[in-house]
Parts: structure tokens; C-alpha cells; sequence
């Protein structure tokens, strides 16, 4: 097997430029990776280890790589209840940026929502609803009533 590396590139910018274009981010391809990015360290942190294995092999080679960035898989999974927690913890993941990121907490559910919806290409239907099982509440619903039809 021949790893393209040229085609890794090309397929991560022509999907960061349409992630930035869906996040209405007017050309900002550095926040809306740092979002992506938040919001996929976040994922992680609250599916199990299995769920995220079975999630990353759906994923093309630059989202892998973007998930497993600082993975450890020595963390136990955090218990997030509700929407507000998870936004809480992708700020956590964004550091510094995150009060200039996501601002607020509808913008915030914006951007997750936005960041699932493209997800989905990706991932088939009954691994999103293995992943919907391991989610917050609030978060489940808007993957159940948003994402999955």
C-alpha cells in the first residue's frame, strides 16, 4: 500500500474549507480547526475507547489524525449530563482561544451541530447510533433529531 500524502492534504483542505464555510467563518481555516478539533477532543473524551476505535476507522486518513492528536487512552472517560458540560469541555480543549472561539453557548451548540452534520458523510448510520448512546442528553437529542434523519 502506497500512503498519498499529497491526497491526505488535499482531501483535509478541501473539507477544512468547507467546515469554515458551513461554520460561516468567513475564510478563518485556523479557528475552524481549532474548533474542529475542540469538538473532536471533546467526542473523545466522553465515548468509550471501543466507540472511538470503531468511529475512527470510518474516518478519511486527515480526521484520524486530528482525533488521535494527544490521545491517551489511560484517561477514564469524563461523565458529561448535559449540553453545557460538553461545551464546557471543547472550551477546556481549545485553551486560550476558547472565549474568542465560542463565545457563547448557542454559537457553541451551533458549531457541534455543524461539525456533526458534516461528520455524518463519513460515518454510517449505525455507528452514529452507537456513538448517540454514550452522549449527554441534549447532545443526543440534536444528533437523533438533526443528524440521523
Amino acid at each position: 500500500m502506497s500512503l498519498n500524502f499529497n491526497q491526505f492534504a488535499s482531501e483535509a483542505n478541501a473539507f477544512l474549507k468547507e467546515y469554515t464555510k458551513s461554520l460561516s467563518l468567513n475564510g478563518d481555516t485556523e479557528k475552524a480547526g481549532r474548533i474542529l478539533s475542540s469538538i473532536l477532543h471533546g467526542l473523545r473524551d466522553i465515548i468509550s475507547t471501543e466507540e472511538s476505535l470503531q468511529l475512527i476507522a470510518q474516518f478519511p486518513m486527515f480526521l484520524k489524525a486530528v482525533y488521535v492528536n494527544s490521545w491517551s487512552l489511560h484517561k477514564k472517560n469524563k461523565k458529561i449530563n448535559t449540553m453545557e458540560e460538553f461545551i464546557d469541555l471543547v472550551r477546556v480543549f481549545d485553551g486560550v482561544t476558547a472565549m474568542h472561539d465560542f463565545k457563547s453557548y448557542e454559537l457553541s451548540e451551533n458549531y457541534i451541530n455543524v461539525t456533526f452534520i458534516l461528520l455524518r458523510k463519513y460515518i454510517s448510520l449505525g455507528e452514529m447510533e452507537d456513538i448517540k448512546s454514550e452522549l449527554p442528553k441534549d447532545l443526543k437529542n440534536m444528533v437523533y433529531h438533526r443528524i440521523m434523519f
